[in-house]
């Protein structure tokens, strides 16, 4: 029973804090907002300590700020922690999604190409095995891109990678990367077949980090950054039909 009864709060903790996080990121509270405890309890039919739960949360993301006798203010995106994959998530489920996904195409063409160089270095014969078998794996599921299969092997290719650096800040940013890459398939931004040329080059990063051709993954790495933007903003977002 007491288990049934902790799986219970641990879900409406979640409803509660999703429902809240994405009413900040998508400005539904605009910065300089102010809640009371008291009202957001009352909005969730939950006692004030749950609430608390959630605004602790919140807080440690930088969304919100509780202020002593005044409520829980919403704080400006400028306060917010970018790289929380979660608020990342939020972001990706707003109207600016699009935009969005370009300032991360950005983040990655500076981060990825970099990894990928050092991994052609620093790479253990047991990740350079898992990237090739991740490219296989995405090769084999190429005709379902935008499902999930496709997707693991892909998050599995870019989580190596990042690893496979030996530069744990590199490694760190696993969960930003993941985040995209699943916020394009949850948003049908991806297309249903695999392009030829992102397979090709994701085989060719493989193959130059297992020959030690740092440059060469440096450059194919770079070229599937690319093209993942240009995909991004050919397809465009079909919320907007």
């Amino acid at each position: 029973m007491g288990d049934i009864q902790s799986g219970a709060q641990s879900a409406l903790h979640e409803q509660i804090l999703e429902a809240l996080g994405g009413d900040i990121v998508c400005g539904r509270l605009a910065p300089g907002a102010r809640v009371l405890s008291a009202d957001l309890a009352a909005r969730f039919g939950v006692s004030r300590s749950a609430v608390r739960e959630v605004v602790r949360v919140l807080e440690s993301m930088g969304l919100v700020e509780v202020r002593r006798k005044a409520g829980v203010e919403v704080l400006p995106a400028s306060r917010w922690d970018s790289y929380s994959p979660r608020l990342i998530r939020w972001r990706l489920e707003s109207p600016q999604r699009i935009a969005f996904l370009h300032s991360l195409g950005q983040l990655r063409s500076a981060v990825e190409p970099l990894a990928a160089r050092l991994a052609a270095e620093n790479a253990s014969s047991a990740q350079r095995a898992a990237l090739v078998q991740a490219v296989m794996g995405m090769v084999q599921t190429a005709r379902d891109a935008d499902d999930e299969p496709y997707l693991r092997h892909d998050i599995a290719f870019h989580s190596t990678l990042l690893a496979a650096s030996g530069n744990p800040l590199l490694d760190g940013l696993a969960g930003v990367v993941e985040e995209v890459l699943r916020g394009r398939t949850r948003h049908a931004l991806m297309p249903h077949q695999a392009e030829p040329l992102a397979l090709r080059l994701h085989q060719e990063v493989a193959a130059c980090i297992a020959s030690g051709d740092g440059p060469g993954a440096e450059r194919a790495m770079q070229s599937i950054v690319a093209e993942a933007d240009a995909a991004i903003g050919a397809i465009g977002d079909p919320a907007d039909d």
